[in-house]
């Protein structure tokens, strides 16, 4: 039977899980794909981490010389980062080697120039993991849809962010609360702000995005907003109102453009995607050929995406073995969409305002609102008191972003207004 050689980049969370099952299930594998996968050469900087490693599988801190090994034939990159981890998959691309990587920050960063550099080699970039861990997205996309122009994509992308807001939403906690438990249960780093700012999602629609639209996108063109500032009493308004609040992946088609953006918003309770609880991820895919596609599971841990990982050097395998040339989908249209302007999005907003309670406040917040062309479809406010500061909820009718970013920067300069705007889109189009 023919033998496959895997070296191992990074020996930590996703890096030991490979480690692990990929030995542990080799004969599974074997009978499954007539290959045997053999993981040859594993590197990390850890001693404590290289000690871990299976028994018989030769480690080292060089993973330069894993990459270079006559042995290794498939490389895959479990380091994280974008610069050592970035010179190391040129390396093997550059010598024609396939390589399967969880990195969504090295892809949403150098996509383009590596996706380049395998075509000009011969070599495959695989990346399924890099976006909803062990839930099988890119495949999909890649292949099952391959046929489909995919309109639109909403997805639940972050479990960290996903899990706070839950708890609020369950608990009634306050944000730092709900972040206080996530970090507890080891679902937050101790420095969230990759997770809470959006960062993290926005490499993943950048992957998402490129990948259906068949060009290279960065983070620079995602519109990205985070959780931070979201207070429980949003969550019991929403509530109240018919929605939820997730921290959404919006890609989707705007006439001849494309959105790309990254932010909290309203969902209906009753939409599948407001049941997505804790740290499960979770993708609304709509194409003009299967219609409506919702993939669901755990978007971490060390189990599910090291099975992604798996899946993707079984795949790498397979082509070496039939000495096939090398797949490049290029799933999105031939021409190149332009990314609309985030201000031209046409949206509805969820507004909380903290108003001075006082004859006329709402007239001078509707004229300011009027000025700019958005109407108010309802106006919610439970406290009375008199000559005092109190939180009132507005929800609007669609019109521009513009026009929403112009008037929230006069109405927050009134004094009638005591702090500033919480402002959330609501997504009812799905």
């Amino acid at each position: 039977m023919k033998e496959i050689g895997v070296g191992l980049l990074g020996l930590g969370t996703i890096g030991s899980g490979v480690a692990r099952i990929l030995p542990a299930n080799a004969d599974l594998l074997a009978n499954r794909l007539g290959i045997r996968l053999a993981l040859r050469r594993a590197a990390d900087l850890s001693a404590e981490r290289r000690a871990a490693a299976p028994a018989g599988v030769p480690t080292t801190d060089d993973a330069a010389a894993v990459v270079d090994a006559g042995d290794v034939d498939v490389v895959v990159e479990l380091i994280g980062g974008t610069g050592a981890a970035r010179e190391l998959v040129t390396r093997a691309l550059r010598q024609g080697k396939p390589v399967v990587t969880a990195n969504k920050a090295l892809l949403a960063a150098h996509g383009a120039e590596l996706f380049q550099l395998a075509r000009e080699n011969g070599a495959e970039l695989y990346y399924e993991a890099s976006v909803g861990g062990g839930i099988p997205v890119i495949r999909a996309l890649r292949e099952g849809l391959v046929a489909d122009n995919v309109r639109r994509i909403y997805g639940i992308l972050n479990g960290t962010c996903n899990f706070i807001l839950t708890s609020m939403e369950q608990t009634g906690q306050s944000f730092a609360q709900a972040l206080q438990a996530a970090q507890a249960a080891g679902y937050a780093e101790a420095n969230p702000a990759l997770d809470i700012d959006g960062q993290d999602t926005a490499h993943k629609a950048v992957i998402l995005a490129s990948l259906i639209y068949g060009q290279h996108f960065t983070i620079a063109d995602v519109s990205v907003e985070g959780i931070r500032g979201l207070a429980e009493l949003d969550m019991a308004y929403a509530r109240e109102l018919g929605y939820c609040i997730r921290l959404l992946a919006v890609i989707r088609e705007a006439g001849s453009e494309v959105e790309v953006r990254v932010h909290p918003a309203l969902v209906p309770s009753r939409h599948i995607l407001a049941s997505v609880k804790g740290v499960f991820n979770a993708m609304l895919i709509e194409s003009d050929g299967a219609g409506e596609l919702m993939f669901y599971g755990r978007g971490a841990g060390r189990e599910p995406t090291a099975s992604a990982v798996i899946s993707n050097v079984a795949d790498a395998a397979m082509v070496l073995a039939a000495g096939a040339e090398r797949r490049h989908f290029r799933t999105g249209p031939a021409a190149a969409r332009r990314l609309r302007d985030i201000n031209q999005t046409e949206v509805r907003y969820y507004l909380r305002l903290n108003l001075l309670d006082r004859p006329g406040v709402f007239g001078e917040i509707g004229t300011v609102l009027g000025r700019h062309g958005i109407s108010i479809a309802s106006l919610l406010q439970k406290e009375d008191r008199a000559g005092e500061q109190v939180p009132v909820v507005i929800i609007t009718h669609t019109a521009p972003e513009r026009a929403f970013r112009e008037a929230l920067a006069e109405i927050d300069a009134l004094p009638i207004v005591g702090a500033k705007t919480m402002r959330l889109r609501i997504v009812n189009e799905i």
